[in-house]
């Protein structure tokens, strides 16, 4: 599969919690996870295990959530995604108790394949954004 190829079924079976297992086949045995939280740069390293959890606590918070790739674009090793995730709050997030009520995530990551499997990502969420919905449910 190109990069483009793999980034995209692992959108279509990964993330989107279709099939956890697939990251074993999708991603290296270490991804580097490049993220920006409050304007801070994190870089956490993840296994294709770790990453099929973090998608299983998305599933607890947000219940069986739609995803959309809103833009796709591959250059040489490196595939660009940006995406809307559309779930509802069915599990506490940050302190928030459930409302059962929409929360839209609006992120973008540039992924970097190497060897036919993702290595290592670069992404920006709409964290404020999510959080002001979160606030606003609750009321």
């Amino acid at each position: 599969m190109t990069p483009e190829q793999i980034v995209r079924t692992f959108f279509e079976e990964v993330r989107s919690g279709r099939n956890l297992d697939y990251a074993n086949t999708l991603m290296a045995e270490q991804v580097l996870a490049h993220q920006v939280i409050s304007e801070e740069e994190v870089t956490v390293t993840r296994t294709p295990s770790d990453y099929a959890d973090h998608v299983r606590e998305m599933i607890e918070a947000y219940g069986d959530f739609s995803l959309q790739i809103q833009e796709l674009l591959a250059q040489g090793d490196k595939v660009y995604v940006r995406w809307r995730q559309v779930g509802t709050h069915v599990g506490e997030v940050d302190g928030y108790a459930p409302t059962n009520l929409p929360v839209i995530e609006i992120a973008s990551a540039v992924y970097r394949v190497e060897n036919g499997r993702i290595a290592e990502y670069w992404i920006q969420i709409d964290r404020l954004g999510i959080e002001k919905q979160l606030e606003r449910n609750q009321s």
